[in-house]
C-alpha cells in the first residue's frame, strides 16, 4: 500500500478547480447570506451565546473519536472561562477543561502565530493525566518510533486504515507545516486553506493521541482567520459527527491518493455548506437558552435540577414527548462521577425528584401540566422571544 506522504514533495498537492467552482461558490453564499442576515437583524451574540456554540462544539469533536464528554461538565468549563454562573455545575472535568482550553485559543486567539510549542500545549491540555484512557502517551511531545496506524476491527482481524510517516519525519514535516500555514494565509482561497490544513495536519499524525481533534481545532482557527471572527456562529463538527462515516472515507481515500486531494476538498466544502445551513437553527436554539439562562442566572439550582434543565431545553419546546415526570427526572438526574479511569452515578430517590421538581415550580422554571395523580408532568416555563 501507498500512502500519500510517500509521494515526493507530497504536500503540493493537487485538485481539479472546476470540480470546486461550484460547491465553493455555494459555501460562500450561504456564509455570506447568514453573516448578512445577522447583521441586519443586528444579532450581537451575547456571552451566553457565544457559550452554547462551544459546548456545542466542544461535545461533537470529542464524539467524532469515540470519547463521551459530560455536558454539564463541558457547560462547567465554557461558564468559568466567559465568567458566567456556574451555580449547580460540576465543580470540573479536566479533560473537559483542556479541550474547552484548545478550542477557545485556536479561535479567540486565532490571530495569534501558531508554533510547534502551541500545538504540543494543545495536545497536553488534551491529556492532563498523561494517559489515553489506560495507556500512557507522549502528551505534550511528538509521538515516539513505534509506527502510527489507523486500523479498525478485532484484535487479530484489525484492517489498517491508513499508516503516517514514520516518527523521525514529524518534525521536518511540522516544521514545513509552519511554513505553509503561514504563507496560505495570504495566497490561498480561506475555506480551501481551512480544509488542506486539516487534511495535511491528520495525515502527518504527530502526536500518539489528539490528533484529530487538534485537526478540527486548526480548521476553527482557519476559518476565524478566514473570517477575522473570534467567535463562532455555525459547528463544523457537529456536521462532521453526523457525517463521521463519509468524513472518515473521503480521508481514507485521499491518504491512499497520489496528491490529488479534490474529493477531500468537495466535501469538505459541501460538509461547511450544511454546517452553514443548519447555523440558524442552532442560533435559534442558542438564543433561547441564552435567554433562559440569562433570566435564571440568579435562580438557585443544584446540579441535579440543572442538569434536567438543560436536557429540557436541547431537546426543544416541542421535544420532551409527554412532559417531565417524576419517574423521568429520577432516570434523567443521575449525577455523573467521572475520574480518568471511570464513571460512577449518583442515584436519585423518587422523594427527592418530586422535591426539587416542586422547587422548580416554585422558582418558576417549571409548570405544571393538568392532570392529577400518576398522570401529572411539567414543561418548562420558555422565555418569550426577543
Amino acid at each position: 500500500m501507498r500512502y500519500v506522504w510517500q509521494n515526493t514533495n507530497w504536500a503540493e498537492f493537487t485538485w481539479n478547480t472546476d470540480a470546486l467552482v461550484q460547491p465553493l461558490g455555494r459555501a460562500r453564499r450561504c456564509q455570506g447570506g447568514v453573516l448578512s442576515k445577522m447583521d441586519a437583524l443586528g444579532l450581537k451574540f451575547s456571552s451566553e451565546a457565544q457559550a452554547e456554540i462551544l459546548i456545542e462544539e466542544t461535545v461533537k469533536t470529542a464524539a467524532i473519536e469515540g470519547q463521551t464528554l459530560h455536558r454539564d461538565s463541558v457547560r462547567s468549563s465554557v461558564a468559568r472561562r466567559l465568567g458566567l454562573p456556574t451555580a449547580g455545575l460540576p465543580t470540573g472535568d479536566r479533560i473537559a477543561d483542556g479541550l474547552v482550553d484548545v478550542l477557545m485559543d485556536a479561535t479567540v486567539n486565532y490571530d495569534k502565530p501558531l508554533t510547534a510549542e502551541r500545538l504540543m500545549a494543545w495536545q497536553a491540555a488534551l491529556f492532563p493525566t498523561g494517559y489515553s484512557g489506560l495507556r500512557k502517551i507522549r502528551a505534550g511531545r511528538w509521538r515516539g518510533l513505534e509506527a502510527m496506524q489507523v486500523v479498525s476491527g478485532p484484535m487479530g482481524r484489525e484492517k489498517v486504515h491508513f499508516e503516517a510517516p514514520p516518527a523521525e519525519r514529524v518534525d521536518k514535516e511540522i516544521r514545513n507545516f509552519l511554513r505553509w500555514w503561514e504563507k496560505g494565509s495570504k495566497n490561498i482561497e480561506g475555506l480551501l486553506r481551512a480544509a488542506i490544513a486539516h487534511f495535511r495536519f491528520v495525515t502527518i499524525h504527530p502526536f500518539e493521541d489528539g490528533n484529530g481533534r487538534i485537526a478540527r481545532a486548526l480548521t476553527d482557527m482557519a476559518l476565524a482567520q478566514d473570517e477575522k471572527l473570534g467567535s463562532r456562529f455555525y459547528s463544523l463538527s457537529t456536521r462532521i459527527m453526523a457525517e463521521r462515516d463519509g468524513y472518515y472515507r473521503v480521508l481514507e481515500r485521499c491518504q491512499k491518493g497520489d496528491g490529488d486531494i479534490t474529493g477531500w476538498l468537495v466535501w469538505f466544502l459541501e460538509c461547511f455548506e450544511r454546517a452553514v445551513e443548519h447555523s440558524e437553527i442552532l442560533i435559534s436554539t442558542v438564543l433561547t437558552k441564552a435567554r433562559f439562562w440569562q433570566q435564571h442566572g440568579q435562580t438557585l439550582l443544584n446540579e441535579r435540577q440543572r442538569k434536567v434543565v438543560n436536557r429540557l431545553l436541547d431537546a426543544g419546546p416541542d421535544g420532551f414527548e409527554g412532559g417531565l415526570t417524576t419517574r423521568k427526572y429520577v432516570s434523567m438526574a443521575k449525577v455523573s462521577r467521572a475520574t480518568a479511569f471511570r464513571v460512577s452515578m449518583a442515584k436519585v430517590s423518587r422523594a427527592t425528584a418530586f422535591r426539587e421538581i416542586s422547587a422548580l415550580v416554585e422558582r418558576q422554571v417549571l409548570r405544571q401540566n393538568p392532570g392529577k395523580g400518576r398522570s401529572v408532568s411539567y414543561d418548562l416555563i420558555w422565555p418569550d422571544a426577543e
